[in-house]
């Protein structure tokens, strides 16, 4: 006799102590903490290797001619891919998502830090501008791409949106971003860049004012295991002036949205999508 069967008997009287749509989340929520744990050992094991800024190779020449000697056509290049990590992270958070764009999307790759130090996120946006600006100027290219993962994409929108960062952008990825603030761990307010995380802040405030004729495309992913955004629809882009994709992830939380394979594959997609705001999105199940 199997053991399972020992317990037929019981399983209505246990169906009801736990409803089947309640046991299906407890499920999903225990092997999305037990990924996130993992994720997170693996993370401190790269972060030091993170704590240096990346080496940017110079850009390579553009050929003018075929091998034979013939003219060759100017060809559109894709716009280099800037990721931006999150708060007291670095650039190694992105090791496997660099790796993803790169084999895949044919596309430039560069990661940048910002300072752990860092108390302003208006300060954070005005350096990362400046570091756009000279990733234009090295690689010869008008515009780039960013994903930012939870505050680096909230910097990248304040420069986006505030900074007339939207020249320079086209497209920007946010995973797990607290858009409309995130009310997770008040003890941690003692710092000043999570009290302009919060709900109400002046930041968020200045970032829901109008943006008309905003240029850049929005996609932002948010999880509905995201343990750090309170609530978990926080890391929604509800603008009327946007061109903004949401698109719901299932199964993950926080920590696995730059490393999930899913995910990447999402993000080569957005990139690669001349106007993504016309897809219908209905989200992403990660099992």
């Amino acid at each position: 006799m199997k053991v399972t069967e020992v317990l037929e008997p019981f399983l209505p009287f246990c169906r009801r102590l736990v409803p089947s749509r309640l046991a299906g989340l407890s499920l999903a929520l225990l092997k999305s903490t037990a990924l996130e744990a993992a994720i997170l050992a693996g993370h401190l094991l790269l972060y030091p290797t993170g704590l240096t800024p990346e080496r940017r190779p110079p850009a390579p020449p553009v050929p003018t001619a075929e091998p034979d000697g013939t003219a060759r056509l100017p060809v559109a290049a894709a716009p280099p891919v800037v990721l931006l990590h999150g708060f007291i992270d670095n650039r190694s958070v992105f090791v496997l998502l660099r790796r993803t764009l790169a084999q895949h999307g044919g596309q430039r790759v560069e990661s940048l830090n910002y300072s752990p130090l860092t108390c302003d996120i208006r300060t954070a946006a005005e350096l990362l501008g400046r570091h756009i600006e000279e990733i234009c100027e090295r690689t010869g290219s008008g515009r780039v791409d960013i994903v930012g993962h939870s505050l680096g994409g909230l910097i990248a929108r304040y420069y986006v949106q505030r900074l007339g960062g939207d020249l320079r952008v086209r497209t920007l990825v946010t995973l797990g971003t607290p858009h409309a603030g995130t009310r997770v761990v008040p003890l941690a307010d003692a710092h000043p860049i999570v009290r302009q995380m919060r709900p109400g802040s002046q930041v968020i405030e200045e970032l829901t004012r109008p943006a008309p004729g905003c240029r850049t495309r929005f996609v932002s992913f948010w999880s509905d295991l995201d343990s750090l955004m309170e609530p978990v629809e926080t890391a929604r882009i509800d603008h009327p002036d946007l061109m903004a994709t949401n698109v719901r992830v299932t199964g993950i939380g926080h920590l696995a949205l730059p490393v999930h394979p899913a995910i990447a594959t999402g993000i080569r997609q957005a990139l690669d999508e001349t106007h993504p705001e016309e897809r219908a999105v209905g989200g992403l199940t990660v099992a």
